[in-house]
């Protein structure tokens, strides 16, 4: 495994993979790796030659009062879980060396970004896009790898790959999940012991809600309803939002009469947590 921090020696171990004839796998991370990133990895082992990891915590992403500068980090324990999990590459940049002085470009993408995070995150997704079009340009990967977990993030990106006409591949991977149902996060682990089993809830809320569709219950208003009633009746809980949405638009929906996914976020303890599950009609 190479490890890299520098912009021109990175795209150079990623084209000589190419220009062997080898196909490239890349996974974007901001470290702190769990499950859910080996997931990542493993998936792209699987469909190519040669695995590029980052671990760069993006600041453009965060908001004024989110918690960059609290955002967990342990980069040798990092590494040596890409490490394990077959990779190849990784680029561990500074922020420096990806936002240099006097560097002013935004990449923004509409409508996609307007509602769920985007409505409580003001300019995240714009960091999030910026971010991953420069990390397709230095590390230009044939297939980049992100998880279902950020659902919105996901459809974000591919909107942005399709519009730019990126030649890369957008795959995505199954949320990984712990034990009792809790998607696998980097912020899991700001949670206390009772804060940890609450928020158990959310994934319980939401696969009670996925169930009730397939019995037949399609009005929306009455599913969030219920959702939010468990998500409370679990603990104190802060929910940003509870919504049934059209799987590809991310249009809000009144009746569950299409693909849809079930998105929410809410807040336990100090920790924001996002999670979905996927309805087919």
């Amino acid at each position: 495994m190479k490890v890299f921090n520098e912009i021109e020696a990175c795209y150079g171990a990623v084209r000589d993979v190419q220009r062997r004839g080898g196909r490239v796998g890349l996974v974007p991370t901001m470290g702190a790796l769990h499950e859910g990133h080996v997931s990542l990895i493993e998936a792209a082992r699987r469909r190519s030659d040669s695995v590029a990891v980052t671990i760069f915590v993006n600041p453009t992403q965060f908001g004024p009062n989110e918690d960059f500068e609290k955002y967990p980090s342990d980069t040798e324990a990092d590494l040596a879980a890409c490490e394990a999990s077959g990779a190849d590459i990784v680029f561990t940049p500074s922020v420096e060396t990806l936002y240099p002085r006097g560097f002013e470009t935004t990449i923004h993408v509409s409508g996609l970004t307007e509602g769920l995070c985007g409505a409580h995150r003001p300019g995240h997704f714009d960091g999030v896009t910026t971010i991953v079009a420069k990390l397709l340009n230095i590390l230009p990967a044939d297939a980049a790898f992100f998880g279902e977990k950020d659902y919105q993030q996901l459809l974000v990106i591919r909107r942005m790959v399709r519009d730019l006409n990126l030649p890369v591949e957008i795959v995505a991977c199954p949320i990984v999940r712990e034990k009792d149902g809790l998607a696998c996060s980097s912020r899991n682990r700001y949670l206390s012991p009772s804060e940890r089993s609450q928020a158990a809830v959310l994934s319980r809320a939401l696969f009670s809600a996925r169930d009730r569709i397939a019995a037949g219950h399609k009005r929306v208003k009455e599913l969030v309803a219920r959702i939010r009633a468990e998500i409370l009746a679990a603990g104190p809980a802060k929910i940003d939002y509870v919504e049934i949405v059209d799987a590809e638009t991310l249009d809000s929906l009144t009746e569950v009469d299409r693909p849809a996914r079930i998105v929410l976020a809410a807040r336990i303890g100090p920790c924001r947590l996002i999670d979905n599950v996927a309805v087919k009609e």
